[in-house]
């Protein structure tokens, strides 16, 4: 069977389009060319919004005159910065999001349902019509100087990548690190981007101080398969160098083998953690595939279409790591799963990490240097109060 004959037969399977049918019928598929460098195929409608809106070719074959999509940036003023959480498993209570939308666009992301909120689709509105948010250096100062505030691990890049390309011009998380470096608040950094090494200046001053480490997200050591999941990302390669140089700048470094997708990646797992050792990481952690909301339906699109003979298999063991479902947002569950499939990768990792010596030491950041900014306004409003 040839590939057309086999993203057939897997789209008869599991009800969907082929990539080749939506280019031709329209409705929420979105031509290649035009979505060249774009990780999904279509752009569903959020599961908010009261109506579904289709792209119809009236005839005069107008929707192949569209230019490519194109990524832009509207800026958002935020009322709050800092974000807080009570899931009792994550490992930190409070984050930062200096941006909305994400253009990697890793088509497996499990931020990509939060678009919805803003009316958008979680597809590709989701990796194309991005937000930022230019105050929020000057929010973070004010939260932290606010009375009362006390100092934990701020995470930034817990549900978009604060690296991803538009950082380049925006320059927000550069800002954010020197709010927090200027009050000796610490900070723990998630990214796939080489662009963190852009900021080894700061972040080796505070790693010096108990108050930085980053951990690189490394899905593969495949670049045609990175290219495919995770398109506007760093390369592995870049990925492995940025561990290196953030490792020999003194900024304690780690691996995160994530998403784990069964049968696509699951056999890389311990060729990525050695590789990541050689570079100089000294902590790993891995995370089960999530398929929450909209992305279940994004994923098997991007199945379908890329590994359709392996489709049926894929999403079978999928399930069998979230009790016969697509998903399961139990807390301590959600991140590696249940079953025996999920129990294996449990084990695989834990090995590899004992053979290879990683989280020996779990680094604590320090929060005994703390400084709140000064609170803008407050000598002259105490001058006003002798008056």
């Amino acid at each position: 069977m040839n590939g057309t004959g086999m993203e057939a037969a897997a789209a008869r399977i599991f009800g969907l389009h082929t990539a080749r049918s939506l280019d031709v019928t329209g409705g929420s598929g979105i031509a290649q060319d035009r979505r060249r460098g774009r990780g999904t195929l279509t752009n569903p409608s959020g599961r908010f919004e009261r109506e579904s809106r289709e792209a119809v070719d009236d005839g005069w074959n107008s929707l192949e005159d569209l230019p490519p999509l194109a990524t832009t940036v509207t800026e958002e003023k935020a009322k709050r910065i800092i974000t807080r959480n009570e899931s009792p498993d994550l490992n930190f209570d409070r984050s930062i999001n200096p941006y909305r939308g994400c253009e990697h666009g890793c088509t497996y992301c499990f931020a990509r349902p939060s678009h919805a909120y803003m009316g958008l689709s979680p597809g590709l509105d989701f990796e194309t019509l991005l937000f930022a948010k230019p105050n929020a250096p000057e929010l973070l100062e004010k939260e932290l100087a606010a009375p009362g505030y006390q100092p934990r691990t701020i995470a930034i890049g817990t549900n978009t990548d604060p690296y991803q390309p538009i950082e380049r011009q925006w320059t927000l998380t550069r800002r954010i690190l020197e709010v927090l470096e200027a009050a000796n608040h610490p900070v723990g950094i998630v990214t796939k981007n080489h662009l963190v090494t852009r900021d080894i200046d700061i972040l080796a001053r505070m790693a010096q101080k108990g108050l930085a480490k980053v951990a690189i997200s490394v899905t593969t050591l495949d670049p045609k398969l990175a290219r495919s999941l995770e398109p506007r990302a760093s390369t592995p390669p870049k990925r492995l160098e940025a561990i290196r140089l953030l490792a020999e700048a003194g900024v304690p470094t780690a691996v995160l083998v994530a998403p784990i997708i069964p049968v696509v990646n699951d056999a890389e797992m311990e060729r990525i953690l050695d590789a990541a050792w050689h570079m100089g990481a000294r902590e790993a952690g891995y995370v089960l595939l999530r398929l929450p909301h909209e992305i279940r339906d994004l994923f098997r699109e991007w199945l379908v279409a890329n590994r359709p003979d392996a489709a049926r298999h894929v999403l079978s063991l999928i399930q069998d790591t979230r009790g016969g479902k697509d998903y399961d947002a139990t807390f301590h569950l959600r991140q590696k799963g249940t079953g025996p499939f999920a129990w294996m990768i449990g084990r695989r990792f834990e090995i590899a990490r004992e053979r290879l010596g990683f989280n020996r030491r779990s680094l604590r950041l320090e929060t005994r240097h703390f400084k709140p900014p000064p609170r803008k306004g407050l000598a002259a409003a105490e001058q006003l109060s002798l008056f």
